[in-house]
């Protein structure tokens, strides 16, 4: 029974926060654990992981053209399949976290194969034998052919993703875990947490975090402390099943999106590496550094939309998040689709310019024109990512059930997933139907002859009608109020 003072039960048990308990397996407690102070350690964790992701991602297409002498099209499809692969991993440690080990135990296994892979990619670029033999001790190559495929640099490469998939689904959802959706002021801070969390992120400032309790949601699957009633799992299934399939109209029309988003790491940089990138005192930046711009833009951005933005709209729309998550989203898309229009036009003026000063026939020879041109679809591309990257976060948290949380953010990666598959076919096919009868395709390697400025138009015209899509059947979703935010 429970001990009644005066009247109403204990202070300990108002404290306690329902179907919620902490890393031992005791009743949550609101005022010793959860909330901000566990989300902030989360967040650092984040924060050290995306550091080494991005490290490999925004380098791996300069190595493979460079070292390992990949052609630009090969380099980028496997830029793509990689990254693609570590985004559809998330759907297979999703399932294994919300029905076998719980998301906890699957973030601290998948950050040790991780951590391996990681180590073992380190080896294979800076051990002689682990490297092409033709391509070592070169600073200015920049095609070769290695005698052999590097078999412990792919591995490696793909162990990471590996650790990716069970990492990224859960630790973002075990973040938003730490807030209880029934306090009112929890309630609002959870959806504050996604815009932070991404600027956490993309801020890449690592931070020494004190490390406190955190709760764990009560999510009824194998592995977990406590289990639900047995006749609630069985009724719940299908209802779990159509909170998901209610989703598809929304995943589908927002792979084009992530087909453009592949372009910052592959296109964009192979742009850069092109163009003049001299800031002073002789210093160059490096073209892969260029995408640090998306970062830098999102880490400004974020405030202003977190403590201007959605104060002032909250006060015109009643909303608690200013906008709704859709409205978000579709906002983003639009500028994903302005962007290429940008980039294209971008594109444009350096080929003229290569074409003027006699350069089309020198792909070595650097483009007199600035890598600040670049800079307009860079920024785009960050406000963009403010608005759908983290809509699209706290939607598929929020829309589907409790159980399935994991689930939801690994759906969420998966757009990119198979965006990034997505992209390769596309560069493929384009790749031969324009590259046929001796003839320059849109990705030829000589940058000065190749068109990127179609390709980019070809994406703008596909965004549009991405977002025409997706306004259609944004207009006629209806929101599961019994998850919302």
């Amino acid at each position: 029974m429970p001990e009644i003072v005066e009247g109403r039960e204990s202070p300990v048990l108002e404290d306690t926060i329902d179907r919620m308990v902490d890393h031992k397996g005791c009743p949550a407690t609101r005022s010793s654990s959860g909330a901000w102070r566990s989300a902030y350690f989360i967040i650092g964790a984040e924060v050290a992981e995306r550091i080494a992701y991005y490290g490999i991602g925004s380098n791996l297409i300069n190595y493979l053209t460079g070292p390992l002498g990949q052609s630009t099209a090969m380099a980028a499809a496997n830029v793509n399949t990689w990254s693609g692969t570590a985004t559809l991993l998330p759907l297979l440690g999703a399932f294994v976290a919300d029905t076998y080990l719980g998301r906890y135990r699957t973030i601290v296994i998948a950050s040790l194969l991780y951590i391996l892979g990681l180590g073992l990619l380190t080896l294979s670029a800076v051990l002689p034998y682990l490297r092409p033999s033709d391509c070592q001790n070169s600073d200015k190559i920049t095609s070769c052919s290695p005698p052999q495929i590097p078999v412990i640099f792919f591995f490696s490469l793909y162990l990471v993703a590996v650790g990716e998939g069970g990492h990224k689904p859960c630790i973002q959802a075990f973040g938003a875990d730490q807030f209880d959706g029934n306090n009112p002021e929890e309630c609002k801070a959870k959806s504050s947490f996604f815009n932070w969390w991404y600027f956490s992120q993309c801020a890449g400032i690592a931070r020494n975090w004190q490390t406190t309790p955190m709760i764990t949601k009560e999510d009824g699957v194998r592995g977990t402390l406590l289990q639900q009633d047995p006749n609630v799992c069985n009724d719940g299934g299908v209802k779990e099943a159509k909170a998901v399939l209610r989703l598809f109209s929304i995943w589908a029309t927002c792979l084009v999106y992530a087909i453009v988003s592949a372009q910052s790491s592959t296109f964009f940089t192979k742009q850069g590496a092109t163009m003049d990138r001299s800031v002073g005192l002789g210093f160059d930046l490096p073209a892969a550094s260029s995408q640090s711009f998306i970062g830098i833009t999102i880490v400004l951005f974020v405030p202003i939309y977190d403590c201007i933005f959605v104060p002032s709209a909250r006060a015109f729309t009643r909303n608690q998040s200013g906008i709704t998550m859709l409205q978000r989203i579709g906002t983003g898309i639009f500028l994903y689709a302005v962007s290429m229009v940008v980039a294209a036009l971008v594109e444009m003026k350096r080929l003229k310019t290569a074409q003027e000063y006699g350069l089309v026939d020198m792909p070595n020879a650097l483009v007199p024109m600035k890598l600040w041109w670049l800079l307009p679809q860079y920024i785009l591309f960050g406000i963009a990512d403010v608005f759908t990257m983290v809509g699209l976060q706290e939607f598929f948290y929020d829309q589907v059930p409790n159980e399935l949380r994991s689930v939801g953010l690994s759906l969420y990666l998966s757009i990119f997933g198979v965006g990034s598959f997505l992209s390769s076919l596309l560069i493929a096919v384009i790749e031969k139907a324009t590259g046929g009868d001796g003839q320059d395709s849109w990705f030829t390697d000589n940058l000065n002859r190749a068109h990127l400025d179609y390709f980019y138009w070809l994406l703008a015209g596909l965004s549009t009608v991405e977002l025409a899509a997706y306004l259609y059947f944004a207009k006629s979703y209806i929101y599961d109020r019994s998850t919302l935010i």
